[in-house]
């Protein structure tokens, strides 16, 4: 039927007039006549009407033509009152249509129609929900101030009618919200934001359920430039996280994989709020969480050294509170995520981060050490590069890991092969960490295990300079370390214990790549005679820059209390009782065994030792005075000329003192070359080989600098080639041997004629090969002052 027919003319010409007074009357006419047509039941002809205002001006082109056909609209759906819902299928969509109408004018009456039509038809609504929430969605943000608060009041309106209605489906609306929440016009966040309160406060509703959804939307509101916008986003959530503490059942994973990504937000405020959630929800589902566990540790390590205070607080709590949770693999718990993400956390700029990562690493293989060891490949090349941490917190935590992983024999050896190797690739860290892993080793795994299997690899080492330089480190942590002290006690009973005796015999192998090395072994576990023989084996090669370097710091070593037993034995004193930790030497003294221990000639071979050390040592240096001043307090009546001569020269080993041997001091025995069934014969042509072949490798290797710095000279047309000590700069240890250097004589005093031994308490000269004081190097010239104060300092100074 023709609409035409039922409404008169002049009121379709008033409908589309530019008047809104005429267009109002027309759009009244237009009630009246569809409330008589809805009485009569004459449902053809209403529908008649509805299609003539949709077709003839609602897709008008003549905007005033759209304004006429969308206030027609609505006044025949209030003409029609109850039996409206049975024509929205014609009414509404022309409706939503005008909405994205170029003309403001036009979508503002759209709003105004389909305000009056929702006031109608209530709950009927509810079927164009999507549709509507849609085109509100987008009318927020209007650029026409009218129309933004038009949409605002159809939009409370829309609400109310939702939260009266039972039609309403949450499953069909959250696909449209979700995808809404990505954007970023303020306005339209404010909507969003309200839209998800008001359906968030009916009960019916099950918004939590829905939370994963469009959580991320809310946390990426926490950031914008809006307060009011960052309040409501904030205030949502908060909401949401007392829902979650309350239900009894959420999903925790869904949710979890979103904090994760927000908790490493450049937002301050993002990550504060999604570092919280992750800690409630640690805390309410933590087994729940189990599988999200590395992907959540990964998130938490780099907040607990954020630089506000408030994230690094619950992000240490949340750390403890995961790592309190005992997961186990069966129940979906990774070992091997969780440490990858330990092991990718150790490469972090910041200190805290690194220690809990290690932190970590402990923890699983305290719990699941079988696991572990499983990935034991992926995660040992990073522990051992965290040794060269600049933090010593993070050096003894990474320490106490790998003494864990050390329990095991094979892994034991693995760790100590490692480490040789870090140090002879990495010259700094050996020098500024060696001595820190090496003493907190000892302590962890047993010292005496440590410096044995050290002692092993050693000995077969191909770098010969690598293994003088770490033997020498070793030597000097076996000195001085307190945490070694059971280790310097052992090895005093070398000569008496076979436990003591395996030990020196363990070490010798290695330490015989340095002569002071083995001196300082021979001196602590008081095989004299021995010291002496291998001072008396050194020829004019082995007293180099290197080795006044190391006699330097063993004479001042003798200076200190490790070594006190050995300054009171020429004076036929044994010290009691003796505290090494104490900052004043405790000596206890017995004055009935000192009165017995004042036994002439007992300590012969100390004695002899000690004097050739001094031999060695230039006369002007500090060492010759400390060392030559310390010798003239030992009482002229502890021992006699004679029994020095009878000492002073030859074979150590066939000495013979009437019809016995002395083979140590204070112990007389018919087989001078072993005691206690060590070789000492054996020992001192173990040591002699050694030094030859570091002898041979320092000649190769100078004479191929020797060779390379010619040829570059001639390159450079330089006429002259460099010296030795141009070319050998060895490293220097102590800052005092510059003034060692400085004291070395000059060469004319080689014709200085030598003192004999029973003119100790003189100046002495170790033999006549050289005057006191001078050192010849490998090519027969003598050191000078400058040669020796070119040279650098040692890594162990």
């Amino acid at each position: 039927m023709d609409g035409l027919s039922v409404i008169p003319t002049a009121v379709l010409r008033n409908l589309s007039d530019k008047l809104y007074e005429k267009r109002k009357n027309a759009a009244l006419e237009v009630e009246g006549i569809v409330k008589q047509l809805a009485v009569a039941g004459d449902h053809d002809k209403i529908t008649a009407v509805i299609n003539l205002l949709t077709q003839e001006f609602t897709f008008s082109p003549q905007a005033n033509h759209r304004k006429g056909g969308l206030i027609g609209l609505a006044a025949a759906t209030v003409g029609l009152t109850s039996e409206a819902s049975q024509h929205l299928e014609q009414i509404v969509p022309p409706v939503l249509n005008s909405f994205a109408d170029q003309d403001s004018r036009v979508r503002y009456y759209a709003c105004e129609a389909l305000y009056n039509i929702a006031k109608v038809v209530r709950g009927d609504f509810i079927v164009f929900f999507n549709q509507i929430f849609d085109a509100l969605c987008k009318l927020s943000a209007d650029s026409d101030a009218n129309v933004q608060s038009a949409a605002h009041l159809l939009d409370r309106l829309v609400k109310d009618i939702v939260t009266e209605s039972d039609q309403f489906s949450i499953e069909e609306f959250i696909p449209l919200l979700r995808e809404r929440m990505n954007v970023l016009n303020p306005y339209v966040r404010q909507f969003l934001v309200g839209w998800i309160t008001v359906l968030d406060s009916v009960p019916d509703i099950d918004m939590l359920g829905f939370l994963p959804d469009f959580l991320d939307g809310l946390f990426n509101m926490l950031s914008d430039s809006s307060h009011e916008i960052r309040q409501q986003a904030d205030s949502a959530l908060s909401e949401f996280l007392q829902e979650i503490k309350n239900s009894p059942s959420v999903d925790y994973g869904r949710m979890a994989e979103i904090l994760v990504q927000r908790a490493a937000s450049p937002d301050e405020f993002t990550r504060l709020t999604a570092i919280t959630w992750i800690y409630e929800f640690v805390k309410l589902g933590g087994d729940q969480l189990v599988p999200y566990y590395a992907d959540i540790l990964g998130a938490i390590l780099p907040c607990i050294s954020d630089k506000e205070e408030k994230i690094r607080v619950v992000a240490r709590e949340t750390n403890e509170e995961l790592r309190a949770i005992q997961a186990v693999p069966a129940e979906g718990f990774d070992v091997g995520a969780i440490l990858s993400i330990a092991r990718r956390q150790l490469s972090s700029e910041w200190e805290s981060t690194r220690v809990e990562a290690l932190h970590w690493i402990s923890t699983l293989l305290n719990r699941h050490r079988a696991e572990v060891l499983n990935f034991l490949n992926d995660i040992f090349d990073t522990l051992l590069k965290a040794l060269s941490d600049p933090s010593d917190e993070v050096v003894l935590l990474v320490l106490e890991v790998h003494a864990c992983i050390a329990k095991d024999p094979q892994h034991f050896r693995h760790l100590v092969v490692f480490l040789v190797h870090n140090f002879r690739d990495d010259n700094s860290l050996l020098e500024k960490r060696g001595a820190l892993i090496i003493r907190r080793l000892c302590v962890l795994l047993d010292a005496e295990r440590v410096y044995r299997e050290f002692s092993t690899i050693l000995e077969g080492e191909d770098d010969l300079d690598f293994a003088s330089i770490m033997v020498q480190a070793l030597n000097l942590i076996l000195l001085t370390s307190s945490e070694l002290s059971g280790l310097r006690s052992l090895l005093k009973q070398s000569l008496v214990n076979p436990s003591g005796r395996d030990l020196f015999v363990s070490l010798y192998a290695s330490w015989c790549h340095s002569p002071m090395a083995i001196i300082s072994l021979c001196l602590l576990a008081q095989t004299y005679q021995h010291a002496s023989s291998v001072i008396q084996s050194l020829v004019e090669e082995d007293i180099n820059v290197k080795f006044l370097v190391q006699l330097d710091k063993l004479v001042r070593l003798l200076e200190t209390p490790i070594f006190a037993y050995l300054r009171l034995q020429p004076c036929g004193i044994e010290p009691v009782a003796y505290t090494h930790n104490s900052s004043v030497l405790t000596l206890g003294l017995d004055l009935v065994l000192l009165s017995k221990l004042l036994e002439p000639g007992r300590y012969i071979w100390l004695l002899k030792a000690l004097y050739g050390l001094l031999m060695l040592l230039p006369q002007q240096s500090a060492a010759f005075k400390i060392l030559r001043t310390r010798l003239k307090t030992v009482p002229p009546s502890s021992f006699s000329g004679e029994q020095m001569k009878r000492t002073s020269s030859g074979n150590p080993y066939s000495q013979i003192l009437h019809q016995s041997q002395v083979i140590e001091d204070g112990d007389v025995n018919h087989d001078a070359n072993v005691h206690n069934g060590i070789n000492f014969a054996s020992r001192l042509q173990q040591f002699e080989h050694m030094q030859r072949l570091h002898r041979m490798r320092s000649k190769s290797s100078q004479a191929q600098i020797h060779i390379n710095s010619t040829s570059y000279s001639s390159s450079k047309l330089i006429p002259r080639a460099p010296k030795v000590n141009d070319r050998v700069k060895p490293p220097m240890a102590l800052k005092g041997l510059e003034l060692v250097a400085k004291e070395v004589q000059r060469p004319e005093e080689a014709t200085r004629r030598p003192v004999t031994i029973s003119e100790t308490n003189k100046t002495a000269s170790r033999s006549s090969r050289r005057g006191p004081g001078q050192l010849q190097n490998i090519d027969g010239a003598f050191f000078k002052p400058n040669d020796i104060t070119s040279h650098s300092k040692c890594p162990f100074g």
